[in-house]
Formats: C-alpha cells, structure tokens, sequence
C-alpha cells in the first residue's frame, strides 16, 4: 500500500488464475482449520465475504481520476492510488488481484458468496469510497482489503490494518470496532500458520496489528473489516517470496482460512 511507482505496461498485464481445483480448495480450507457444516454442507455455505484487491493495475494509466479527492469522513484523500512494487517492477496491485482471486476461489469452493470490489474489469479504481459501498449492498458478513506494503527495506513481515473509532460527518465505525478486530486476530494467527511470514518489524510493535483512522475504505465500512499487508515489497526477503505462485497460495489460504475461522466463530 506504498506510493506511485512507474513499471511497464507488460507487468501490468500479468494475474495469475488460480491453479488448484475446487475440490483441492475446499480441502485445503478445511485442512486450515474449517470445519464442514452440520449435515455435510458446505462450511460457509450462506456467508457473503468481500474481498478488495487493492489499487487496480490501471490505476497507472488513469492519474486524473485516481487523484480526485473524496470524503472518508474525517478529511479527503485521494480516490486510490498505484501502490507500490518490488525492486523488479512486480506491482501491488497485480499481487492483490492474484491473491485475491486465489482467496476466492477457496471461499467460493467452502461454499461462501464471494464480491470482488474489482477483478481486472475496470479500467482503474474504484474509489475507496464505493470500495466500501460494496460491502455494504452486499450485507457482507467480513471484508478484507488485500495489500503489499512499500516500507523501509530494512523492515519485513505482514501486518493487519484495524479500524480505529471514527465519529465523524455521516461515519460512525464504532458498530464495527469490536467484530472487525475480531476478525483481524483470526486473519493474524491463519495468515502466520499457513505463510510462515514474520509479524512486521517496523509496524505493530511485534503484534502485526495497527489501528488507523485515516483509510477510507475502514472508515466507510458498515461491515466488519480489516486490511492485510502481506509483506514488505521493498525488502528483498519479502519480494522473493511474494513474487512466486507457490507463497502466494500459501497467502491466499491463510487469508480464507482466517475468514472461516471468524466465521464460524464470530463472538471469538
């Protein structure tokens, strides 16, 4: 979720389809820690999880746009933004559209609805704002927004963004404060098991959790909802893993997995 990065637009182009089957899928989310309905039914058969890949790699081509400011209740800030990359030009946004649709497969094949806020169908965007519109027609029971971070080299590890109390103009987030961090400590320990990645170094303070008031797409949720920052694309450890297929199913299982586990456990 680091600043505007300027790569080519063959980079941009590349997002990997998923490649497991579904029923490989579902085992793999049961084997995180899921468990199958009573009955036999699929484990989150009736549940509606949106997932938002963040940045859109078109956002490149799209300034204008994407630096229009919008209301996220307590100031304005910008639409959206590139977001980072790695030293190669691996963008963020490509990484959160892989891991997104990855995710999705996985909750779909659990048996869950599954809302992208963006596929690779738009030209650039959304706005923060219908980000969280999204979630909201929906009626999602859980949002998580997919990021990379563009921190200091030096740092490494994930980290999960929480929203902070914001009573501000039409927002109000203190319905969500409590799920939404609920949903952020199950999103933690799944997103650990299954990726091996270290807690950050130079967020959090050991926890991988920070609170923030000041991201849109938290503010404006009606829903419960957090941000994950996989990694640090600017650290040469966390960009190796980040580029390969292999870890990245490994992410996107921990971040199901994560959803199941808040799911069907949502008091904690």
């Amino acid at each position: 979720m680091g600043g505007a990065v300027s790569v080519g637009t063959s980079v941009l182009a590349t997002a990997v389809a998923p490649v497991l089957a579904a029923g490989a899928l579902a085992g793999a989310l049961l084997g995180a820690g899921g468990q199958a309905a009573p009955g036999g039914g699929l484990p989150l058969s009736g549940r509606t999880v949106v997932l938002d890949p963040g940045h859109n790699p078109g956002n490149f081509s799209h300034p204008g746009q994407i630096n229009r400011l919008v209301d996220v209740g307590n100031g304005r800030k910008a639409c959206n933004t590139t977001g980072t990359a790695t030293a190669d030009g691996y963008t963020e946004a490509v990484f959160n559209l892989d891991v997104a649709r990855r995710a999705e497969a996985i909750l779909r094949a659990a048996g869950a609805t599954v809302v992208l806020t963006q596929d690779g169908d738009r030209p650039w965007g959304p706005c923060v704002t219908e980000r969280a519109a999204i979630a909201t027609r929906a009626h999602a029971d859980a949002a998580v927004s997919i990021h990379a971070d563009g921190a200091p080299p030096t740092g490494y590890g994930f980290q999960v963004i929480l929203p902070a109390v914001v009573v501000a103009g039409t927002v109000d987030t203190r319905p969500i404060v409590g799920p939404s961090r609920r949903l952020g400590l199950a999103l933690r320990s799944a997103f650990g098991a299954s990726t091996g990645e270290a807690r950050s170094t130079y967020l959090g303070r050991g926890t991988a959790l920070t609170v923030r008031g000041d991201l849109g797409g938290l503010n404006l949720s009606t829903v419960p909802a957090v941000f994950i920052e996989c990694g640090n694309m600017a650290n040469p450890t966390d960009a190796g893993r980040m580029t390969t297929p292999a870890w990245r199913e490994s992410a996107a299982r921990g971040i199901a997995a994560g959803i199941s586990s808040y799911l069907e456990h949502p008091a904690g």
